[in-house]
């Protein structure tokens, strides 16, 4: 009988899925079985793309951002009882999964309540320090208390100074043992000619995700190209519009979404961590707009714009003008890392 992997991504966005989708096929080409746990459209997206892997749905976070970004971090902590609750009911679930399906190991990508002492638990992250301005020192704290519960912490990048987190996911003083695995993406690089001027990626939850929706097909009115837009919406089913050089998408699975991008000149998206890895992998130019309030993002967006890497704006601030700012910077760049899937599993074949 194969070893059953519970593989549990956060709801929060699709950040946190999609980058789990190289983890599930490794998993099963190791030789275990991956049973699949999240909610919302995180799990949605996984049963997409993985139907015969069994899934089970977890008590939902329920996570929302403010309509304005500076009331971001207030929104959070007036959330906190709920999130708080989810996790107790989070870790009550798995303590039932482990037991009912026989589970031999568990990772976690960011959900704090999925750990259970009687298996080996992985915590996988890039946020060692959790950004929140004047309360950075207490939400790392916080984060830490959480982490140490499980086993072992991956962090999808780089451990030497060059590398996409920064001093995200680089903290000198940790109690769990920590492993650098390199940036995880979904996607592989393909030498195509590319026939997509613009390609808007749209993610991240509501109601900010709506909010730059609306904002970004209003503003691509105004440019002169073929475009192509992905709302982020996860739905039963696919649906395309095509509005002379504009294609919207509701939402593409990976290996559609792998093959536009591959073919696109320039990407618009978030600046979440997931989307700078994959755009990073595939060696694309990209204009960044971070989520309004989110520290984790403005702070990607503007490391990576002081770099040359890609330039960023306010949602507020955005125009469809600022594109050509794109001709100065040299566009994201791929470290080529290969991740030994054997060496990091080793833990679950141990037990």
């Amino acid at each position: 009988m194969k070893k059953r992997i519970l593989v549990a991504p956060l709801n929060w966005g699709l950040g946190h899925a999609t980058r789990c989708i190289p983890i599930i096929k490794a998993l099963a080409n190791q030789g275990f079985e991956p049973i699949i746990a999240s909610d919302g459209v995180a799990l949605m997206l996984l049963r997409k793309e993985f139907p015969k892997f069994s899934s089970i749905e977890l008590p939902s976070y329920d996570i929302t951002y403010a309509k304005k970004g500076k009331h971001f971090k207030l929104k959070l902590i007036k959330d906190s009882p709920k999130l708080i609750k989810a996790i107790n009911e989070e870790k009550k679930a798995i303590k039932g999964i482990v037991k009912a399906h026989h589970i031999s190991g568990i990772i976690s990508d960011n959900r704090l309540g999925v750990y259970n002492k009687k298996v080996p638990c992985v915590f996988i992250t890039h946020q060692l320090k959790v950004l929140s301005g004047r309360t950075t020192w207490l939400s790392t704290k916080l984060h830490e208390k959480f982490m140490n519960r499980f086993d072992e912490c991956w962090v999808p990048d780089n451990e030497g100074e060059i590398n996409l987190s920064g001093e995200l996911g680089h903290k000198k003083k940790l109690e769990i043992p920590t492993k650098y695995i390199g940036p995880l993406s979904r996607f592989n690089k393909k030498n195509t000619d590319p026939t997509i001027d613009l390609l808007v990626l749209i993610s991240g939850p509501e109601p900010q995700r709506s909010l730059l929706v609306d904002k970004l097909l209003n503003e691509v009115k105004n440019y002169r190209g073929r475009i192509v837009f992905v709302k982020g919406f996860m739905e039963k089913e696919q649906t395309v519009e095509e509005k002379g050089p504009l294609t919207i998408y509701n939402f593409m699975t990976s290996k559609l979404l792998e093959d536009t991008i591959n073919k696109s000149k320039l990407i618009v998206s978030r600046s979440g961590y997931t989307t700078v890895m994959d755009l990073a992998k595939l060696e694309k130019k990209a204009f960044f707009i971070p989520t309004p309030g989110q520290f984790e993002q403005e702070y990607l967006a503007n490391r990576l714009d002081l770099q040359g890497f890609a330039p960023t704006s306010s949602q507020n601030d955005f125009s469809i003008q600022l594109l050509e700012k794109t001709v100065n910077y040299k566009g994201l760049k791929s470290f080529n890392t290969k991740i030994d899937f054997c060496e990091l599993f080793s833990l679950f074949k141990g037990k």
